[in-house]
């Protein structure tokens, strides 16, 4: 078996890596990663536009009282660094982002109109793992999350929550990232959830109403909700078999009680939202940790890092194979020229096997214009004039997706 641990592929691709200096779950992006991880969250914030989204900053400290307001000091505090003494007053740096949310809603009066309010944010948060658990991008320290906060009225809830989940499938189909079952979240024994037996009944109603209404088969397990009301998880499965959440949707009545959220119903009167809280990758690394291990290294070509290399057979092809990359370049491709000082033909292309696409040149190709084209999965297309195979790869880079290729 194929040694899938995203760890490994990781520095043996150049994404990431750790430095001890810098501490541990700490990793740091080398620019391969970093092409990657902007792609995937643009692409998201893409998502999120059109569906209606609009992004806030927030800022990653708060005061003590703020996450004592949430409910986050109370109920989470094991999971978050100690305050920090600053002018006075504890400061820490936040385990999540749904309280400054909450916060930047209730900043302005809002009316029934303005609702659904859909927040979305992706913002960095902190969790003070035990070094024993931290792993790679999978467990860390310091998080960046694909966050977003819906604020509407007790009847939008359920077609809100279920909108979230379509949005979580339909890039879980770009990603090419297949979901291992649904879970119903809920509450377990013990002191970790907040004690409103009414709210997380209502709450856990109307989840199973968006669970039953999406179509999708799911499973109530209990003791793994948030500590203030339950949620649906998208779970993911590694190559050996582990289980962990990627995506989630949950529906809150409890901090928009707790912050005092109101809007103007169309009666004139002041009533209180409901907060769906989803994310539809999770956190950045996680998404890029499972995206590594699902494809083994070998991205979806809008997501890949390198999506062209052209090879030149000789040094009197370069001049033509550089003009080629230009022309990618200009239409928005990640192009580069493997040539001749780099090896034999025969090495370049097997050092380039998880490039997406391969564009060889020789002298007639480069005297009439054309590439001999080579997927990554061994298919050759054929040589083709250089303006339609690049034209074809935009198109493909443009529609996103896992497909390599489309017939003309």
């Amino acid at each position: 078996m194929r040694d899938l641990d995203h760890r490994r592929l990781g520095r043996e691709l150049g994404l990431f890596d750790t430095d001890p200096l810098m501490g541990a779950g700490l990793p740091y992006w080398l620019p391969e990663g970093a092409v990657v991880r902007h792609t995937l969250e643009e692409y998201v914030r893409e998502a999120e536009r059109a569906a209606g989204y609009r992004h806030v900053y927030s800022p990653v400290l708060g005061k003590r009282e703020l996450y004592e307001l949430s409910g986050h000091w109370d109920h989470y505090r094991d999971d978050m660094y100690p305050p920090m003494d600053v002018g006075g007053e504890q400061m820490l740096l936040r385990p999540s982002l749904c309280p400054h949310h909450a916060l930047i809603f209730r900043s302005r009066t809002r009316s029934h109109r303005d609702l659904p309010y859909r927040m979305a944010e992706l913002g960095g948060m902190y969790r003070s793992e035990r070094s024993g658990v931290l792993g790679g991008l999978t467990r860390v320290r310091a998080i960046q999350l694909n966050d977003a906060h819906i604020f509407c009225t007790p009847d939008q809830a359920v077609e809100e929550a279920a909108g979230a989940l379509g949005l979580i499938s339909r890039a879980y189909a770009d990603l090419g990232i297949r979901a291992a079952r649904h879970r119903l979240s809920l509450p377990g024994g013990g002191g970790k959830y907040v004690a409103d037996p009414a709210l997380w009944r209502r709450a856990t109603a109307l989840l199973r109403e968006v669970l039953e209404a999406s179509g999708v088969p799911y499973e109530a397990v209990e003791g793994e909700a948030a500590f203030y009301g339950p949620k649906i998880d998208v779970q993911i499965t590694d190559p050996a078999g582990r289980e962990s959440t990627l995506s989630t949707v949950q529906i809150d009545f409890h901090q928009p009680e707790r912050f005092g959220l109101r809007y103007t119903g169309p009666d004139g009167a002041r009533h209180r939202p409901v907060m769906v809280h989803r994310s539809v990758i999770g956190s950045v690394e996680r998404a890029v940790a499972h995206l590594l291990e699902e494809h083994g290294g070998a991205f979806p070509p809008w997501l890949a890092p390198l999506q062209l290399v052209v090879l030149p057979v000789g040094e009197e092809q370069e001049e033509h194979a550089h003009a080629v990359v230009r022309e990618a370049v200009a239409l928005g491709l990640r192009a580069e020229v493997s040539g001749r000082a780099e090896g034999s033909l025969g090495s370049r292309i097997r050092r380039s096997r998880l490039v997406p696409y391969q564009a060889v040149m020789g002298a007639r190709e480069a005297e009439d214009g054309l590439l001999a084209v080579r997927l990554r999965d061994g298919r050759r297309p054929g040589v083709l004039p250089v303006a339609e195979f690049l034209r074809r790869v935009e198109g493909r880079v443009r529609a996103r997706g896992t497909a390599l290729w489309e017939p003309a």
